[in-house]
């Protein structure tokens, strides 16, 4: 069941489309969702659906077709890492190496201790920063290097 807290966002999203269009905020809803309990379950992905009033199937479509979602628990912090083009050539496989041993988890993999997850990020659209992460959808981190993606790591802990 969605929280009072969720069908307040999600409102405030549907009064940016007009109102016979509810499925027009149906990325937003799950983002809503997905920030308030950590990643979506079918059941999550259902609650959003029918609150939109839209099929079950068209939420899924959304859900499963963007990398930003999570179908799966992830870590307390989710690490994307951009290994498009852009990032390829400016190493970003020594980056994703780097994590890889660091965290000891490969790409949707969570660690022992539920604290990180390790994805593979599609062109993130800051290709004159890159190579770049993303932690937890929301903070970039660009021109990386092994030791600036340890700063960032101890700055998490």
């Amino acid at each position: 069941m969605l929280s009072k807290e969720a069908i307040q966002k999600i409102d405030y999203e549907l009064t940016k489309y007009p109102g016979n269009q509810r499925q027009a905020a149906v990325m937003s809803a799950l983002r809503i969702v997905q920030t308030e309990r950590g990643w979506l379950s079918n059941e999550s992905i259902t609650e959003v659906a029918q609150y939109l009033g839209m099929p079950e199937i068209a939420a899924m479509e959304v859900a499963t077709f963007y990398n930003m979602y999570d179908l799966a628990p992830v870590g307390k912090y989710k690490i994307s890492v951009c290994t498009n083009i852009s990032c390829m050539l400016r190493d970003s496989d020594q980056i994703v190496n780097h994590l890889k041993t660091k965290l000891g988890v490969g790409f949707n993999e969570v660690t022992a201790d539920g604290k990180y997850s390790l994805k593979e990020g599609e062109c993130m659209g800051a290709c004159g920063g890159a190579p770049l992460m993303i932690v937890n959808n929301h903070t970039m981190h660009e021109f990386l290097t092994p030791e600036k993606v340890d700063e960032i790591l101890d700055d998490l802990q």
